[in-house]
């Protein structure tokens, strides 16, 4: 059970004092955060793409490589890379060198993305959505199974017999999956045999159970080992001393994240009944003391058979010194609780 963090490097205004911060500011900031989630044990970090006002973070690689040479074993991931409008060689040939800065830990998540500010900034068409999707998975996973590489498709020049470098450290860069969680992504990542990414950030998490069997389903249907595949989750959360504590500093920024985002998209308000409610044991944020958030990772790995938790922290912008603290008790205390039960709960299953 491998435990991360996932940050959308956000810029959004100061909750109490409506000062904006600075693109620079926070991307110094977010190198900080991956190098304590090194240090305190956690698995993965993940940086995700984005190209509006309020995100920093537009090319995920760099970022992650200013954080390589100051960590040791920490894995470095996009969360997600938008591939539908990425040119799939430069998008390896980026990870690609990320894998050679960090001796061997860079991974891809690929994914549509959940805004479309990329498409018209790239050239490209939102009615060619899926197509292109489709086409640059398929060339991406070619340029990383063979060295030369012919390929043609609708969108993009053909390629005949090039070589694609530089070349990882890793012999197969690992490349992921991320969904929302519709049943044609789920059924897609199976199909092609590749990890699973489920962004699970409203509802109840066990509703995403039937996705995982689908998954499995369409990989063994496709002859892939079943066994050998991820899942991973993209789930909001934070971590503090105290579980009342933890829901309070994290409330501010959280409501002001999610009534923004409904504001773009028709949601209905969020309010403090929708945070607690979201926040009970059958809801889908991950927010409290370390046990409380524990207790919640490892019910999610029981039921619904996540292998990857990776805690989407802040949702807004919060205090850098709080999202440090969150990041050190999910290292410190609820990854040891977590690997230690399912290390026991997978003995006795077997």
């Amino acid at each position: 059970m491998e435990i991360g963090v996932t940050s959308f490097v956000e810029t959004k205004p100061d909750i109490e004092t409506g000062i904006v911060m600075s693109h620079a500011q926070r991307l110094r900031e977010v190198v900080e955060e991956i190098v304590l989630a090194d240090r305190v044990g956690l698995d993965v970090f993940g940086i995700g793409e984005h190209h509006r006002e309020d995100y920093a973070a537009s090319s995920p690689a760099i970022v992650l490589s200013a954080a390589a040479s100051l960590t040791k074993r920490i894995r470095l991931a996009s969360a997600v890379t938008v591939l539908s409008s990425a040119d799939p060689v430069r998008v390896f040939q980026d990870f690609a060198m990320l894998d050679g800065i960090s001796n061997g830990r860079a991974e891809i998540i690929a994914g549509r993305g959940s805004f479309v500010e990329s498409f018209p900034l790239f050239g490209y068409g939102l009615h060619d959505y899926e197509e292109l999707f489709n086409e640059n998975i398929e060339l991406l996973m070619k340029i990383r199974d063979s060295e030369k590489v012919t390929w043609k498709g609708g969108h993009r020049p053909a390629i005949h017999n090039l070589g694609v470098y530089p070349r990882p450290v890793q012999n197969s860069l690992p490349i992921w999956i991320g969904s929302g969680g519709t049943q044609s992504s789920a059924v897609r990542a199976g199909l092609l045999g590749l990890p699973l990414m489920l962004a699970i950030i409203g509802g109840n998490p066990m509703n995403f159970a039937p996705l995982v069997e689908l998954y499995k389903k369409a990989a063994a249907r496709a002859g892939h080992d079943v066994s050998q595949l991820q899942v991973g989750s993209h789930s909001i959360g934070f971590v503090a001393e105290d579980t009342e504590r933890a829901a309070d500093i994290f409330f501010p920024s959280t409501q002001y994240g999610m009534n923004k985002l409904g504001k773009e998209r028709g949601w209905s308000y969020y309010d403090r009944s929708s945070y607690d409610a979201a926040r009970s044991f059958e809801g889908a944020l991950y927010v409290g003391d370390s046990e409380t958030v524990a207790q919640k990772i490892i019910h999610l790995r029981k039921h619904v058979g996540i292998t990857r938790f990776m805690m989407y922290v802040p949702l807004s912008t919060m205090p850098h010194e709080q999202v440090l603290r969150a990041i050190e008790l999910l290292g410190t205390e609820v990854a040891p609780r977590v690997r230690e039960e399912i290390a026991k709960w997978e003995a006795e299953t077997e």
